[in-house]
């Protein structure tokens, strides 16, 4: 009998042991499984620009809007929209028929103006003679000098007649102003113009401008110098430049303050009237920044996930809720939620979840 209780007790017993050796391994496997490998990178501070963006109107100094200075009807149009035109090249021609008809008659009255004064300007001469050896009375002399001042005074306004007429015929071809190109032409061959009517614009690709309305609230930040990124549709800078003018005044309509950026960029990227987006940087001081990938974003709000050590030397993730300012290259700027040290979580994000346990693994990146 004794026996049989004997061996029952070390059978009991080897069921114990085997039971707790058994429960070990699972215990051990779920521990393992509780720290996600993880990589961090420290917060630190980074020079980051305080600015804002607006819409800027790209302008040139020369630009011009031709409208006729007579009245008449278009008999051509030698140019197209786009086309590159030099100073003094005719684009547009009206009708100079009636113009010329008074041309030609003025010279006509001109010529014969020309030859009454020529006639005189012998007599004169012939008569002064006579006077002079007191052939004729002095009342005869005088009237021959008479005529003469008559006749030269005919013909010298016959001829400021007939250059006003021509400089006015000059006006029924409409000439380009300077080295240019043509614009919108909205009127066409057989068009009756008046001096209301825009024929077209020709601009002057140099010397461009960035028209910028800053609003009234940042007229106390608004000062000459200031650094102004023109950017194109999909945020590409395009060049840097800075204000050089600001306006005294206000614009009603608009409330903002007119201030300009000269563009030096080639004309095949900026053309005048374009629109293009300016970034006015008001100023430059330190921040936080954090990589891209560490943030993360649920319903509208920005987080990321601190590697915080606890007491036991275990880290866990921290999710943090942080305001995000300007991206600086591949990272954010932050204006609130991290301080410099901070160590952040750039792997595995989508992974994690508060105060889920992480093991930062080793390199620069690793919590010392």
């Amino acid at each position: 009998m004794k026996r049989i209780i004997s061996f029952t007790f070390v059978v009991l017993g080897l069921i114990l042991c085997g039971c707790q050796k058994k429960a070990a391994p699972p215990a051990a496997a779920a521990a393992g499984m509780q720290a996600m490998p993880v990589q961090t990178v420290a917060v630190s501070l980074a020079p980051v620009p305080q600015s804002s963006d607006y819409v800027a109107t790209i302008k040139s100094r020369r630009s011009a809007t031709l409208q006729p200075q007579v009245d008449g009807r278009l008999t051509e149009i030698n140019v197209r929209s786009g086309d590159r035109v030099k100073a003094g090249q005719v684009l547009m021609s009206i009708d100079p028929l009636h113009q010329q008809a008074s041309v030609d008659s003025q010279r006509a009255t001109e010529r014969q103006k020309k030859a009454v004064f020529d006639y005189n300007s012998l007599q004169i001469d012939r008569q002064k003679k006579l006077f002079e050896a007191g052939i004729v009375s002095r009342d005869i002399f005088d009237q021959a000098q008479q005529s003469y001042d008559n006749s030269k005074a005919d013909y010298e306004a016959a001829v400021g007649s007939r250059k006003m007429l021509e400089e006015q015929l000059a006006y029924y071809g409409i000439r380009a102003p300077y080295d240019g190109v043509v614009g919108d032409i909205p009127v066409h061959v057989g068009d009756y113009v008046s001096p209301t009517t825009v024929l077209t614009t020709v601009d002057e690709n140099q010397d461009l401008e960035a028209y910028i309305y800053v609003p009234t609230e940042r007229a106390a930040q608004v000062r000459m110098g200031l650094e102004v990124d023109l950017m194109d549709t999909s945020g590409k800078t395009l060049e840097k430049s800075k204000i050089d003018f600001v306006s005294p005044q206000v614009d009603n309509s608009l409330q903002g303050i007119l201030v300009k950026a000269p563009v030096h960029f080639g004309p095949e990227m900026l053309r005048n009237s374009q629109l293009v987006k300016a970034r006015v940087v008001w100023s430059t001081s330190p921040m936080a920044v954090v990589p891209v990938l560490a943030v993360t974003r649920q319903g509208g709000q920005s987080f990321v996930f601190v590697a915080s050590k606890q007491q036991d030397g275990h880290f866990v993730a921290t999710q943090t809720p942080v305001t995000l300012g300007d991206t600086v290259g591949n990272t954010y700027s932050v204006t609130s939620g991290l301080n410099a040290g901070d160590r952040v979580i750039v792997s595995s994000t989508q992974f994690l979840v508060n105060n889920m346990p992480v093991m930062p693994l080793g390199g620069p990146g690793a919590p010392g």
